[in-house]
């Protein structure tokens, strides 16, 4: 979450007298307004919040985000900026009273609904630039052109019939996944909810807390002052979804304390770095994603954030192992005790933070929405903090509430623009063919789809954030990773012989060979013969093989997989963000931060194929935590052997060994192998920690 503040204050004072008290109080008016229907939706339809939704924050954008970037707005300037927000505010807040007449008009536009509609997606357009740059606008103008012109002039399956300029601005403005539908929704009530909430937990003190007790947990351990590093990234990242914001607010702190400990000022960046990424990943927020992902696929989001607490762990213990792994091929020694322990961090702050997360977590795992969730999260921190040094009263809540509101501005309008993306792509079924495109070109093979969707979400990430990447990526790319994941279930059912009749006979038709079918089939040839179906004969034959249970667990890894590699733009040069972010604090050359947030990223990579190839995101607990704790060796393994060093250097073709094994820790299907490679990871830890002095064996 970053706060957002006027980038020409003077020039505002000049023009309208006290701006920073209107805008303020305009802030804190939103946030309110957001809480109170929040707890009585029914004071208004979800179209017109998302519609007021969608203009406060508009003109907020264009009241604080002048047109042309770096140049201090004079009187008319300034005048166009204010008049340009008001325009689209106004037109925002109008359209959903003219919905009735346009509908008994039979959905025709009169010339005021024209106005509004051109205005609020021109403005979005322009709004979304001025915050993001180019790449988002440059897509809605190609998506809407498509379907009204460019479509139609091209062949293959791509081509469109088109459709005239009025049902395209309908579509645009009251389509389910419009400017002001299913996107808008999400952002109007979870994540601004979400985002004032944390914004509340950082004026409660809660994020130094969250340092402290980092400090006290990690910070006498051998490479301390990362592991602080990634366990407070972790946390806070319960409290923001944004990781630059993430590297922002902890890196000045841990990234001095990694330099200061002899850790190099690239590794210190490339630590926080990669750890603040993973605050994505943590519930019970993980950014926007979860609540897009609940929506996406209406798996409910206590699922969502319950599964994936173990694969995020997992995560972050990858990174501890690299910050280990170096500190001990450095000979570092762990910190002094600077005096700080977990009661008195507790004793601190600890009321504040504890309590409201312990409130949301138990809300939502007692199916309460998330919407309610947090609004009582928020005034559980207020409650909290009076148990703290840092008490919150009347201005300490007005703070917050403003600060949510400024942290809100571009992930608003950002959601909303990009409805009007999502809604090319549900109306032109864009989805469903790039979908097919797919798996025809990894030619069934999940690994290869995997890996495609991998580089897509990094050229995406170079000019889209991380949110906006997974919205896109998901609604092209989904359906085609659910369908292979769950092929393999069909391709395990053909293999045993465990094929239901009606199954069979549908199969029969898809084959260009039937007499194939009458013998026993082995798994390779049962999954040559899976992979080569048309889609019109695999979709049914996955209907009547797959359980329901199965299909829903392929449906949300396919969704997590795709949200995790939308992750890799925050690491992986040449964009990495977060990274570059970090090497600004750390004083370190951007390019060789970002490579080594890259590298000590590989989580962000191995993670996503666990979930892929085996039942990590099952449920079954029993099931996930035994994979949960191979892949904590296999990647304490694979680690080793990237650093070259365990609890001392290990030769060459020791690396090698730790490699192999500790891939075979992570191998999906064959217990044995995963048993083996975590004995010899395990025992090659043994004889290597033995090799230690006894002064440094800590």
């Amino acid at each position: 979450m970053s706060e957002e503040t006027p980038t020409d204050a003077p020039g505002l004072r000049a023009f309208i007298g006290q701006p920073n008290a209107a805008l303020t109080a305009l802030c804190f008016g939103i946030a309110v307004g957001h809480i109170v229907v929040a707890l009585y939706p029914q004071l208004m339809t979800e179209f017109h919040r998302n519609a007021f939704h969608f203009a406060g924050f508009a003109f907020l954008a264009a009241a604080l985000h002048p047109m042309i970037k770096g140049k201090t707005r004079s009187g008319p300037l300034l005048a166009f900026d204010l008049t340009f927000g008001i325009l689209i505010a106004v037109s925002a807040i109008y359209l959903p009273y003219a919905e009735q007449g346009i509908y008994d008009r039979s959905v025709k536009f009169n010339t005021l609904d024209w106005i509004a509609a051109v205005i609020c997606i021109l403005g979005a357009i322009e709004l979304t630039r001025r915050l993001t740059g180019w790449v988002i606008p440059a897509l809605i103008v190609i998506a809407i052109s498509y379907v009204g012109w460019w479509g139609q002039l091209i062949g293959g399956v791509f081509s469109f019939p088109g459709l005239s300029w009025e049902s395209i601005a309908f579509r645009s403005i009251f389509g389910d996944d419009a400017m002001f539908g299913t996107i808008a929704r999400i952002s109007s009530t979870f994540v601004f909810l979400f985002i004032i909430f944390g914004a509340f937990l950082l004026r409660s003190g809660a994020g130094d807390f969250v340092i402290n007790i980092a400090r006290a947990i990690a910070g006498r351990l051998v490479g301390g002052p990362g592991i602080v590093a990634v366990i407070a990234s972790g946390l806070t990242g319960t409290i923001s979804g944004s990781a630059v914001a993430n590297t922002a607010s902890t890196g000045v702190i841990t990234i001095p304390l990694m330099k200061k400990a002899g850790f190099s000022s690239k590794f210190a960046g490339g630590v926080e770095a990669a750890s603040s990424t993973g605050g994505q990943l943590m519930p019970p927020i993980m950014g926007a994603g979860a609540f897009v992902m609940a929506s996406f696929t209406q798996i409910p989001y206590e699922t969502i954030v319950a599964v994936a607490a173990l694969p995020a762990l997992l995560y972050f213990l990858s990174v501890v192992f690299f910050v280990r792994i170096e500190a001990r091929r450095l000979g570092l020694q762990p910190m002094a005790n600077d005096g700080e322990t977990v009661g008195s961090a507790f004793r601190k702050g600890g009321a504040s933070f504890v309590i409201p997360i312990g409130l949301l977590i138990t809300l939502l795992m007692s199916g309460f929405t998330p919407a309610y969730a947090a609004v009582y999260g928020i005034l559980a921190v207020i409650g909290s903090s009076w148990l703290t040094e840092n008490r919150m009263g009347p201005r300490a809540v007005f703070e917050a509430l403003v600060m949510g509101t400024k942290g809100m501005i571009m992930t608003a309008v950002l959601l909303c623009a990009v409805g009007l993306v999502v809604n090319v792509i549900a109306t032109a079924g864009i989805g469903n063919t790039f979908s097919l495109m797919i798996a025809d070109w990894a030619g069934g093979n999940l690994l290869i789809a995997i890996v495609m969707v991998a580089i897509a979400s990094l050229v995406l990430g170079m000019g889209l954030p991380v949110t906006a990447a997974y919205i896109v990526l998901a609604t092209l790319s989904a359906p085609a990773l659910a369908g292979m994941i769950a092929d393999r279930f069909v391709i395990d059912a053909l293999a045993s012989g465990n094929l239901p009749e009606t199954a069979s006979a549908i199969l029969m038709i898809g084959v260009p060979d039937p007499t194939v079918l009458v013998g026993p089939l082995n798994f390779e040839e049962a999954r040559d013969l899976i992979r080569a179906l048309p889609l019109e004969i695999a979709a049914p034959l996955r209907d009547l093989v797959v359980p329901q249970d199965i299909a829903i667990a392929a449906l949300l890894s396919a969704h997590m997989i795709i949200f995790w590699l939308s992750q890799d733009s925050n690491v992986t040069p040449p964009v990495a963000l977060a990274a570059f972010t970090a090497a600004a604090i750390a004083k370190a050359p951007a390019m060789a931060t970002g490579i080594a947030s890259w590298k000590l990223a590989k989580g962000l990579y191995i993670v996503p194929l666990m979930m892929a190839y085996t039942p990590l995101l099952s449920g079954d607990w029993g099931v996930m935590l035994v994979l949960f704790g191979f892949g904590v060796v296999g990647i304490y393994g694979l680690a080793g052997a990237l650093q070259g060093c365990m609890e001392t250097v290990l030769n060459p073709a020791l690396r090698v060994v730790s490699g192999l094994a500790g891939l075979a820790c992570i191998w999906p299907g064959l217990l044995w192998m995963n048993v083996a490679g975590a004995a010899v990871v395990i025992g090659l830890l043994i004889v290597n920690a033995r090799q230690l002095p006894a002064k440094v064996q800590t």
